[in-house]
C-alpha cells in the first residue's frame, strides 16, 4: 500500500466519482481504476461500489477509509513540520453546533496563517453530525454539549464512531432575545414569562430531542419556530418577538448589539440544567498546531465571559 493509493482512495471518497476523482488528481481514470483494483486485492476488501449513480464505499470501505484518513492526516502533519514550504495544502476542520464563539475563535486562529496554505472549513451542523464529522475525520475538532438529560444518548453515539469529549465550561441555561422585547429588561425569565412567544431551535435530522442544541428541550412548547442558520434565528427573533434557549455565551461582534441574555429561572418542573460545553477529538488523535491554537483561543474567549453564566461547583 502506497501514500498515493492511500491519497487516491480518500480523493474518490470525497468526490463520489472516478471520473472527478481522476480529474481532481490530474491522472487518466483507467490509470486510477487500475490502482484501486491493486489497493484491494492487496487489503482483501472491497472498498467501492460502482453503480450507475457513483461511487459508494462498502461497509468494510468505510472502516479502512477511516483508518487510512486517521494516517494520512498524521503524515500530513510530519510533512508540514519537516517538508518545508511545497505546495501541498494542510487541511483543517471544526464541525459545530451553531455557537458565535466558534466562529470567533476560528477567526482568531485563521489570523496566525497563511490562507494561501491551508484548506481550511468551519462547519456549523447539527448535533450528531459534528460526532460523525470528528469520528471519520472530516473535521479534526468538534464543538457541542452534554447535560444530564442527552448525556447518555451523546456518549453512546461518541463511542460508536471513536470520538472523544473533552470538558470546557459548565453554563447555566439562559434565555437569548432581541433587546425590543417585551421580557428584555426581566432579571430573570421562567418558562410562564416565555409561552405567549415562539420558542426557536435548530433543526435536527434526528427526531429525538436528546440531540438537541437547546437547553429544556424536552418540554412542549406552544409556539415553536425551527431553523438551520444563525442568521435566520436572529432575524426571526426581533421580527416575531422570538427567544431560543441557550448557554448563554454570545459574540456580539458577530450576532450584533441588539440582543441580550437573561438568566433562566428555574422552578419545580423546569430545573435550570447544567450544560457542559467541550470539544471533540477522535480517539487517540494527537491534535495538530492549528488545533491546538484553535482551542486556545477558544479557551481564551470563554475564559473573558460573563461569569453570571457560568456554573460554580
Amino acid at each position: 500500500m502506497t501514500l498515493q493509493q492511500i491519497l487516491y482512495a480518500i480523493t474518490i471518497e470525497e468526490c463520489g466519482s472516478m471520473n472527478k476523482a481522476s480529474e481532481k488528481l490530474f491522472i487518466s481514470q483507467p490509470t486510477l481504476t487500475s490502482s484501486m483494483r491493486e489497493l484491494e486485492k492487496e487489503v482483501g476488501i472491497r472498498i467501492f461500489l460502482r453503480t450507475h449513480k457513483g461511487i459508494t464505499p462498502t461497509p468494510e470501505g468505510m472502516e479502512f477509509l477511516e483508518d487510512i484518513k486517521a494516517f494520512y492526516q498524521h503524515y500530513g502533519m510530519v510533512r508540514e513540520k519537516y517538508a518545508g514550504e511545497g505546495n501541498y495544502k494542510r487541511k483543517f476542520g471544526v464541525s459545530t453546533q451553531h455557537y458565535s464563539f466558534a466562529v470567533k475563535a476560528f477567526v482568531e486562529m485563521a489570523k496566525h496563517y497563511d490562507m494561501n496554505r491551508y484548506d481550511f472549513a468551519l462547519r456549523e451542523t447539527e448535533t450528531k453530525k459534528v460526532i460523525t464529522d470528528v469520528g471519520s475525520l472530516k473535521s479534526e475538532i468538534g464543538i457541542l454539549y452534554t447535560s444530564s438529560l442527552n448525556q447518555k444518548v451523546l456518549t453512546k453515539t461518541m463511542t460508536e464512531h471513536e470520538v472523544v469529549f473533552h470538558p470546557l465550561i459548565n453554563c447555566k441555561a439562559c434565555v437569548y432575545l432581541w433587546g425590543e422585547h417585551p421580557l428584555a429588561k426581566y432579571e430573570s425569565i421562567g418558562i410562564k414569562d416565555l409561552m405567549p412567544y415562539p420558542c426557536m431551535s435548530f433543526e435536527q435530522n434526528e427526531e429525538e430531542y436528546f440531540f438537541a442544541e437547546e437547553i429544556l428541550s424536552e418540554n412542549t412548547y406552544p409556539q415553536t419556530v425551527k431553523v438551520n442558520d444563525r442568521a435566520t434565528m436572529l432575524n426571526l427573533m426581533k421580527g416575531l418577538n422570538g427567544y431560543t434557549l441557550c448557554s448563554g455565551i454570545i459574540s456580539n461582534k458577530l450576532n450584533g448589539d441588539g440582543y441580550v441574555v437573561i438568566p433562566f429561572k428555574e422552578d419545580e418542573k423546569n430545573k435550570n440544567n447544567i450544560m457542559t460545553i467541550g470539544y471533540l477529538t477522535k480517539k487517540n488523535s494527537i491534535l495538530s498546531k492549528i488545533g491546538t491554537l484553535y482551542i486556545e483561543k477558544v479557551k481564551e474567549y470563554l475564559n473573558g465571559i460573563n461569569a453570571e453564566i457560568l456554573w460554580e461547583d
